[in-house]
């Protein structure tokens, strides 16, 4: 098969484009992926699995010389690796491998391994689909109109959050309610109960989620696949409060580079093979959490945070709404600081208006998640810089907490709810 195009001094680049590994497809493959680029190449990936190993991968393209290469050298680099190893395998390593390629061709290599992460995701779909409807192969095209740069991020987007299987977005109408408390806490339950967790931190403005797991003096740290999340205990976490050099000194950006910043934590930042990616958004319904929900297109749902007053559960209605809008499905409303955890007896004592968010779920015909307790023991878990579930765990706020858990866990077996009743 004559292919031009090469153009490089490479002896490697050379071999592979002139005498391509496994070039060809695989019947019956356990994995199939398709993705057309912007110079309008296209990369098409087979692939066989043999406890969780890659026993064969294979590769069309009916690109010039360097996509040939860069197709080849993938599959080389893939085959007999575990799918968890293949899904970080990079851009760079692919160029490293070949002796390097000039810029203009360097898209090849991330044309490569974005299609084989995509063959990879669908083995794994197909795994998960049991009992469902059988999962698709990818295929990704340029849109119309979009540039080669946007097309490119959407690709790294893409192949990024298709290894997380579910992403919640928790959030509220308004500030102060305790969003980012709960946000911690379910993200620290899912870990206890087995799961792979990130936690996401997009609260531009006020980033809290470092001083609340005692990760102030954290810094994030690069490599060849992207940023790498902090972690602690299993968890893995980004927020730009481990990127500011100075934590006192205010972020006054304005909305193009807040956009730019959570872009990037979501392209760039190598989340991993994750079971959930709990996001604390910042309060309200603005340009952070717009950009977050338009940026995942799969989000799984929303828990939102309110408080028992109704000045604040008049704002779960605008929330709501603004889910209904995008399309996310509303998992459910969490009444916070509901009643008040004596620590001497451990009951639950009334000392504000109770009930103002189950009223408004009723009208809105949402799920009640339940009231969550004000505890002492919650201020001063955060401030030590611990998860309160785990570390008081006979507190009716953390039993409370886990049942919220226990409800997302359940997203493997079936959607989040519909109606007004008490979970």
């Amino acid at each position: 098969m004559e292919r031009s195009g090469t153009n490089q001094d490479s002896s490697m680049v050379r071999d592979h484009a002139e005498n391509p590994r496994n070039y060809g497809m695989i019947e019956n493959a356990d994995g199939h992926a398709r993705i057309k680029g912007p110079c309008g190449d296209t990369m098409e990936f087979w692939l066989k699995v043999q406890k969780d190993k890659l026993g064969r991968v294979t590769f069309i393209t009916d690109g010039c010389g360097s996509s040939l290469a860069c197709g080849s050298m993938t599959t080389t680099l893939a085959e007999g690796r575990l799918i968890e190893d293949v899904l970080s395998l990079g851009q760079e390593e692919i160029l490293e491998a070949l002796g390097g390629l000039p810029d203009e061709f360097e898209h090849c290599a991330l044309l490569a391994v974005n299609t084989l992460h995509e063959a990879c995701i669908h083995y794994l779909d197909s795994l998960n689909a049991s009992g469902k409807e059988e999962a698709k192969p990818v295929s990704m095209e340029r849109r119309q109109g979009e540039s080669e740069e946007s097309y490119f991020e959407r690709l790294q987007l893409h192949s990024r959050l298709n290894q997380i299987r579910h992403k919640i977005v928790v959030l509220s109408g308004k500030g102060g309610v305790g969003k980012s408390t709960v946000a911690v806490n379910l993200a620290v339950s899912l870990i206890m109960a087995g799961k792979r967790v990130g936690l996401l931190d997009v609260d531009i403005h006020c980033p809290s989620i470092p001083t609340m797991l005692g990760l102030e003096e954290e810094a994030v740290v690069g490599s060849k696949e992207g940023l790498l999340p902090v972690e602690k205990d299993g968890l893995r976490v980004m927020s730009l409060g481990f990127l500011l050099q100075d934590r006192d000194e205010a972020v006054i950006w304005r909305g193009p580079r807040k956009m730019e910043v959570i872009k990037q934590f979501l392209k760039d930042v190598v989340w991993g093979d994750l079971d959930f990616l709990v996001i604390d958004s910042p309060p309200g319904t603005g340009d952070e959490l717009i950009a977050v929900c338009q940026m995942i297109e799969d989000l799984d749902g929303a828990v939102v945070v309110t408080t028992p007053q109704k000045v604040a559960a008049v704002d779960v209605r605008k929330t709501v709404s603004f889910c209904r809008e995008l399309g996310i499905p509303v998992i459910g409303v969490a009444e916070n600081m509901s009643g008040f955890v004596c620590p001497g007896c451990g009951e639950v004592a009334s000392i504000l208006c109770s009930g103002g968010g189950e009223m408004v779920t009723e009208s809105l015909r949402v799920p009640f998640l339940g009231k969550i307790p004000m505890d002492p023991g919650i201020a001063e878990a955060s401030d030590q810089g611990r998860a309160f579930v785990d570390y008081y765990g006979d507190s009716p706020a953390v039993e409370r907490m886990q049942i919220i858990c226990e409800i997302l866990l359940r997203l493997d077996k079936e959607k989040p709810g519909e109606g007004g009743e008490i979970l």
